[in-house]
């Protein structure tokens, strides 16, 4: 697998919260060249499993969560030929003034946010964020043939190729959290050529950014002897307090905090030492607000951890990240599921079957 030409992939694709179908077959396509078995459970979440070598009968097993989704918008009313509509996830209304998008009615059409320029605006409308009811979508289609392609309650993407930058940095949209699930594919790939002895459940989430659905149902089906979500956290950008980032370049992150299991972390940063993978701290004081937390309290509780992939500029169409993180986080996975035997899951404190 090409790290770099998966994650394009993924990157423009489109998949609101929701409405993932499009990009799950680009996950499902890749998973299944690893994986021993492929699913699509209810809430739409993709889950591959990678059978182990141990013959103890039932395996124990890791779920690898990463969430496929994106935050996106929607079409609430048509109005004098022109688009108006809500947002799916959290978005800085800052950002959309200018951005191109595709509107997917009765056919994609291409468009544009717009908003009234500077020069009729009041003194004060100038010196704030204008508001979600004051934009709205120019597609170019007069009033009538607008409303034959376009309802409402259709999906619209941010539009936005795919863009390498020097320094093997790569900039592009929903890499939260598609660099995730490249991670997974990475780390099922390097698996293929090594023992592990738990069976893998790598599962593509649905709906995180709508409040963890997809992590919570698919958790709740598996319910696995431990989680490790694989998310991204904020990369170190100009005005953002050193405390509250890591380095992009500097190699994954992994959380520890109430979210986190000890010995899962402790495992983590001993895997990344003894193989000399470069690794970064990330203290995480309460919820992480990602897969984890809702792995973490599934049914009677899961022992989790959480790596993530330093990002700048989250939640926006130029997510910045480094390739030599996706790909040091992929094997870091691989390896530390290798380690994985039953005296680890006694000390975790699992019951034996």
């Amino acid at each position: 697998m090409q790290i770099k030409e998966f994650l394009k992939k993924l990157s423009e694709a489109s998949g609101v919260s929701g409405y993932e179908a499009g990009v799950r077959e680009l996950v499902r396509e890749e998973f299944s060249q690893y994986a021993d078995q492929i699913r699509i459970d209810t809430m739409g979440n993709l889950i591959a499993l990678k059978r182990g070598e141990a013959t103890q009968a039932p395996r124990r097993s890791i779920m690898l969560a990463g969430h496929m989704d994106e935050i996106g918008l929607l079409v609430t009313k048509l109005e004098k030929g022109f688009v108006r509509f809500s947002t799916v996830g959290g978005f800085d209304l800052r950002v959309l003034p200018g951005q191109e998008v595709l509107v997917h009615g009765r056919r994609d059409l291409p468009g544009i946010i717009a908003t009234r320029p500077p020069h009729v605006l009041s003194p004060e409308e100038r010196e704030q964020t204008m508001p979600l009811d004051k934009l709205f979508i120019d597609v170019g289609l007069p009033e009538e043939e607008l409303a034959q392609l376009v309802r409402v309650g259709d999906v619209i993407t941010l539009q936005r190729q795919f863009t390498e930058l020097a320094g093997n940095l790569v900039s592009g949209k929903a890499f939260d959290d598609r660099a995730a699930v490249a991670c997974i594919a990475y780390c099922l790939q390097h698996l293929a050529a090594m023992k592990h002895s738990w069976d893998v459940y790598a599962v593509a989430t649905v709906q995180e950014e709508v409040g963890l659905k997809g992590a919570l149902t698919s958790t709740f089906g598996l319910m696995p002897d431990i989680g490790v979500a694989i998310d991204v956290c904020h990369g170190n950008m100009l005005g953002v307090p050193e405390v509250d980032t890591v380095n992009v370049g500097g190699g994954p992150a992994i959380a520890f905090g109430p979210n986190i299991h000890s010995l899962l972390y402790s495992r983590l940063v001993e895997t990344a030492k003894a193989f000399e993978i470069s690794y970064q701290p990330d203290p995480t004081p309460g919820p992480s607000g990602t897969d984890a937390w809702a792995m973490q309290v599934t049914r009677e509780g899961l022992p989790t951890a959480l790596v993530s992939i330093p990002l700048r500029y989250m939640h926006t169409t130029v997510e910045t990240l480094s390739l030599k993180d996706v790909e040091r986080t992929g094997r870091l996975l691989a390896l530390f599921i290798a380690s994985l035997d039953e005296a680890f899951a006694q000390a975790l404190g699992l019951k034996s079957e």
